[in-house]
């Protein structure tokens, strides 16, 4: 049985993805240590450092599926370490003494660096499918409602008309950007370790920088300059563009949320029948996976943290920020690859009601219109003064629950220079939505290629 909530057969599905679960699991990541001492002992035959038959040998041999794992769970356990115990099983596993050329001038940091650099690699080609899906997803919803008119909302109040289109096209540009730090994170994130014991490769010779360089390209991974051991910040950046996406994911589904209430509903997530809101009330169609979504946007905050923590590392080893990063790195992959998964699935499936968005945005009865009518006034009679003249209109509208049209009509200030015509006009939010569409078809012209 599952002991994290990650990994629960009954729920992990809210948490994350099996694919990405997949690239962290133990066997995969046995398997990355061995891809990292195959490539070292590839790139030292290459060089002459160790003979070229028992870097076949190793090659051969170098598959998870050939090691004993119970024996090296056992040795984990007496030596408290885990690349050791993987050198003497894979030592074990391999014929003619070519074992003995195992991990030939590495430090264990280098094996577990470079291994959690490579499963990086593969989360990131998951996180950009998954981006790419939001790019197509948004674009058609912001498209589709380029001119769906809804209420503007500032302080959570009726502020100005804008169309749903836009709102969208807002979190279509958020997202943009965040494919853009990825990608721009990837050359600080994607290198590979390999410096010995504090470093400086001391056990080497001459052809010591030139074995890291083909280790690397044989890893697929660029190469430092310096060793790396304890400067952490390509993961640190890494953490913290996750969490970011994680963050619009949980503000597009607190803005959900806040949109399917009952008096609102706006908009509601997928619905399918046998969905259940509620064990005692039948009625209850709840935003569950939005929730779901603004407590993987929280989680991801918290284990962004650990990254940022583990910037203070002491001299040239420290493995109190290795611990982290064991366990970081796979949490924040899975906890946002479950972030994006989820909202893809809601934005989908996504219900939008354009008729109640425009009674929602009638419902003040033109007072959300109220700096149409102070501009327009205000042509005449100065935008300060033209501000305190409706002011006091919408103030008494709202207090003693007249209508704002009735009381622009009896303000002598306000019928001497605007008639009933021209105020009608004004008080219709489908004429102030501003450049609302422009906006919309900006961003999708720049995501359109030619």
């Amino acid at each position: 049985m599952a002991s994290h909530i990650t990994d629960s057969v009954f729920l992990k599905d809210l948490y994350g993805t099996d694919e990405m679960r997949a690239i962290f699991e133990d066997q995969s990541l046995l398997q990355k240590w061995l891809d990292v001492e195959v490539a070292l002992a590839q790139a030292e035959a290459a060089l002459g450092v160790i003979p070229t038959w028992a870097a076949e040998e190793i090659t051969r041999k170098g598959r998870a599926e050939l090691m004993d794992v119970v024996k090296m769970k056992a040795q984990i356990d007496l030596t408290l370490h885990p690349i050791v115990p993987l050198i003497r099983v894979f030592k074990d596993a391999c014929a003619d003494g070519a074992g003995e050329y195992i991990h030939y001038g590495a430090t264990t940091q280098d094996i577990m660096d470079t291994a959690v650099v490579l499963q990086s690699k593969d989360a990131i080609a998951i996180i950009e499918r998954r981006l790419a899906d939001f790019e197509s997803v948004l674009a058609e919803l912001a498209g589709k409602y380029r001119d769906t008119l809804m209420a503007g909302r500032t302080h959570g109040q009726h502020a100005l008309p804008i169309t749903f289109g836009f709102k969208v096209a807002v979190w279509l540009d958020e997202f943009r950007r965040h494919c853009a730090r990825l990608n721009d994170c990837k050359p600080r994130l994607l290198v590979g370790q390999f410096g010995g014991a504090v470093g400086t490769l001391a056990s080497f010779d001459a052809d010591a920088l030139a074995v890291r360089a083909r280790m690397m390209t044989l890893l697929g991974l660029a190469d430092s300059p310096i060793t790396w051991h304890v400067a952490h910040d390509g993961f640190a950046e890494f953490a913290n563009v996750l969490a970011m996406m994680s963050g619009t994911c949980g503000k597009i589904a607190a803005e959900i949320i806040a949109l399917q209430k009952t008096e609102v509903w706006e908009v509601e997530e997928p619905f399918n029948e046998g969905k259940i809101g509620s064990s005692t009330m039948p009625h209850k169609r709840n935003p569950m996976l939005c929730e779901a979504i603004v407590a993987l946007a929280r989680l991801s905050f918290s284990q962004s943290r650990n990254a940022l923590d583990g910037l203070i590392v002491a001299h040239e080893r420290d493995w109190t920020y290795n611990h982290m990063e064991w366990a970081y790195v796979p949490g924040l992959c899975v906890l946002t690859d479950g972030a994006l998964s989820l909202t893809l699935r809601v934005l989908r499936g996504l219900r939008v009601h354009p008729e109640r968005m425009r009674r929602n945005a009638d419902a003040l009865q033109g007072l959300m219109m109220s700096e149409a009518v102070m501009f327009a006034l205000g042509q005449f009679v100065g935008k300060q003064t033209a501000h305190d003249i409706v002011y006091e209109c919408a103030m008494k509208s709202i207090e003693h629950e007249i209508p704002f049209r009735q009381l622009l009509l009896a303000d002598p200030a306000v019928a001497r220079h605007l008639t009933a015509a021209q105020i009608d006009a004004l008080l219709d939010p489908a004429r102030y939505t501003g450049l609302a569409a422009q906006m919309t078809d900006a961003v999708l012209n720049a995501g359109r290629h030619p």
